[in-house]
């Protein structure tokens, strides 16, 4: 599949470079998280929460809202899902990464989504985006057989266990975890009863 720069126009349309923080020590630390040969997420990770761009992050892009800041690590080529918050989420990398990003206004009233309307995106090492809270989106992907470690930031509490099932509409059954609405791939590998929504190709970047 085609893909842009986030330095291009059309990532405008689903988030934006994030200029005039320095990012430097998270990117360093990222250095020091696993990264194996298939994907690992960590919603909050207690070392890079401590660093001092933490305050920075939640003053200067979220409003003087909290936030956590985890990492989503691995070796992905697959799109497999997408996903959407309410809320943006920060993504900088300590390696390059690849997104594959989709509009959540794209989203049926039945809640499936046609996987040729998707981007893909080249994120340069320490480069950080906001990704918009109205964008699809899911684990970062990578070219050959580098891997990436991505530092993932979100309102706090995003994307942790869910305190009640909630199947009362078809935007519910989709809230996998909170603050996690997920449409998945059948071809994704997703875990048994993982709420489905994708139809098309299960995009690559290989």
């Amino acid at each position: 599949m085609q893909i842009y720069e986030v330095t291009d126009p059309e990532f405008l349309e689903y988030g934006r470079v994030i200029r005039g923080i320095d990012f430097t020590q998270l990117v360093e630390a990222l250095e020091d998280t696993p990264c194996p040969e298939g994907v690992v997420y960590v919603a909050g990770d207690p070392k890079l929460e401590a660093l001092a761009v933490h305050k920075t992050i939640e003053q200067v892009i979220y409003g003087e809202m909290p936030v956590q800041i985890g990492y989503c690590n691995g070796h992905n080529h697959k799109l497999n899902a997408l996903e959407y918050h309410v809320g943006s989420e920060v993504n900088v990398g300590s390696t390059d990464f690849y997104l594959i990003l989709g509009r959540e206004a794209d989203v049926t009233e039945d809640f499936t989504y046609d996987t040729s309307l998707c981007k893909a995106f080249h994120v340069p090492r320490g480069v950080a985006v906001e990704v918009f809270g109205t964008s699809l989106h899911y684990a970062p992907c990578n070219k050959g057989d580098d891997g990436y470690r991505v530092a993932i930031i979100l309102p706090l509490g995003t994307n942790l266990e869910l305190d009640e099932t909630h199947q009362d509409g078809c935007r519910d059954s989709h809230l996998t975890a909170k603050n996690k609405w997920l449409l998945g791939h059948p071809e994704g590998g997703l875990p048994d009863g993982s709420p489905m929504g994708l139809t098309g190709e299960n995009l690559t970047i290989e």
